[in-house]
């Protein structure tokens, strides 16, 4: 497929996703209907697929079968989509808008919300675990990654200190850990998932690979800084200036847009070259590292 224009590689990775979360997730009709109905209104029709795209991209390294792919692609989009209706709930940072439409809390009410969140959590882990053409060990392992990037030490932990350190001021170095783990853990975790679903992963390649996530994790969060501080709710599909109005430590609070702008173009650089070793095979994540720093929205 390197041989796509990009734009079209992308739509095809976007539609497969969107169908095999279709299939993957429950039914509107079968009961509780009202929460397989919110489901499907969270995870279907909207968003970017940034993670479902790095895993294929990713799997491209290593030939991965397509099938094992959308699993785990859809488990960490159903991790992503849970994470989103959580956070937007009045107890966290209280938005009424996410991918240009009314948020669940919104849309249904607050119980419903946590339910969605809850389950689609429990839903990602039964569709990753159910790639029975692993390897065992190696599904085990991938099982580990997911949980790991989720929890207290990855996605969780960094919304954690986020709520702590709103109205705080942090230092450049706080703020990154906090972003490794809120919004790094879980691209990092979509890059390696990617990669084991072709192969074991030598400690030279996941080193790179590492390299790779961690540039571009930090990236996508400094660019997200950036737009909410200047681009429009309906541009962005969210709320946009929330992040001021919040008075929450943000890379554009602490570099200023300029500097920022600077920072993100010197991260898609060294994620590039953090791809030397994979060669042409590595075409499509350099090209989503140029995506991630250059999007609008």
């Amino acid at each position: 497929m390197t041989n796509l224009p990009f734009a079209h590689w992308m739509a095809g990775v976007q539609a497969q996703v969107e169908d095999a979360l279709s299939d993957f997730l429950p039914p509107p009709e079968a009961v509780p209907q009202k929460l397989h109905a919110a489901m499907r209104y969270t995870v279907l029709g909207g968003g970017k697929r940034v993670r479902p795209l790095l895993v294929y991209a990713s799997g491209a390294l290593f030939d991965a079968d397509p099938a094992t792919l959308a699993r785990a692609a859809c488990a960490l989009e159903m991790i992503h989509a849970y994470s989103l209706v959580h956070d937007d709930m009045p107890c966290m940072d209280d938005d009424e808008l996410r991918r240009g439409k009314p948020t669940v809390h919104v849309a249904w009410d607050e119980a419903t919300a946590l339910l969605v969140g809850d389950a689609l959590q429990a839903q990602a882990f039964e569709v990753l675990a159910s790639a029975d053409s692993l390897p065992p060990a190696r599904l085990v392992g991938m099982l580990r990654l997911l949980a790991q990037a989720a929890g207290s030490g990855g996605m969780c932990g960094g919304q954690a200190i986020d709520l702590d350190s709103v109205g705080l001021s942090l230092n450049l170095e706080q703020l990154e850990r906090m972003h490794q783990l809120k919004t790094g853990a879980l691209l990092r975790a979509s890059v390696l998932l990617g990669a084991l679903c072709g192969k074991d992963l030598t400690a030279p390649e996941l080193e790179a690979l590492a390299a790779y996530s961690k540039a571009v994790g930090l990236a996508f969060q400094v660019v997200d800084d950036v737009l909410d501080a200047t681009a429009d709710s309906a541009t962005l599909g969210k709320t946009a200036g929330k992040d001021a109005a919040d008075n929450k430590p943000t890379y554009v609070s602490i570099l200023g847009l300029e500097e920022s702008r600077a920072l993100a173009e010197q991260l898609r650089r060294e994620a590039i070259h953090a791809l030397a070793p994979f060669g042409e095979q590595a075409l499509r994540l350099r090209e989503l590292a140029d995506l991630i720093v250059q999007r609008k929205a």
